[in-house]
């Protein structure tokens, strides 16, 4: 074993080198999350199983590739399904509209621009829920710190990697989660 560089799926809560991240979730994450537990618990556990018993009947599994490659993959998915279910069992759902709507808080959708005119939409979820893609950056970010409890117009100074970016707000904007379990 030694020398040997081993992989496997670490929970990033533990790393004492991060700050601890928040425990909050959209209701749409939530039941992202839920999906994922699911799906990894009904179908692909069983079917790596099938995989590794399968792989296991033809004998030798020192020199069984099929068989150490499955091994490996159940165990990471075994690995991930707890963490899943630990986490959905620390999350908070945040499944109502903040009492004034006016301001930025957790589940905004925000519209900025900088000092140049670009404009930046996004939206302030949890840890969980990040996606760069869709611009969706953690409630824990310093960008999100930052916006949190703000108004429209205000105007605030973020430090970046590239030196420190003025913003100011131009729209404030919540999906109701009332009306996204209907």
């Amino acid at each position: 074993m030694k020398g040997r560089n081993m992989t496997r799926w670490r929970d990033p809560a533990k790393d004492p080198r991060q700050e601890p991240k928040s425990n909050l979730i959209t209701a749409e994450g939530a039941e992202r999350l839920r999906g994922i537990l699911d799906h990894l618990s009904r179908i692909k556990r069983p079917a790596l199983s099938a995989k590794v018993g399968e792989a296991a009947a033809l004998g030798d599994r020192s020199e069984n590739a099929d068989y150490t490659y499955n091994k490996k993959e159940l165990n990471r998915v075994i690995a991930r399904i707890r963490y899943l279910t630990k986490r959905l069992d620390e999350l908070q759902v945040v499944d109502r509209l903040p009492a004034d709507t006016g301001r930025v808080y957790f589940g905004a959708f925000v519209t900025l621009e900088d000092e140049d005119g670009e404009e930046m939409k996004i939206r302030i979820v949890g840890h969980d829920e990040t996606d760069t893609a869709k611009r969706w950056i953690s409630v824990d970010a310093p960008l999100a710190k930052a916006l949190l409890g703000k108004s429209l117009d205000d105007e605030f100074t973020v430090a970046a990697p590239a030196g420190n970016t003025t913003y100011v707000i131009t729209e404030i904007g919540y999906r109701d989660p009332a009306r996204q379990a209907r």
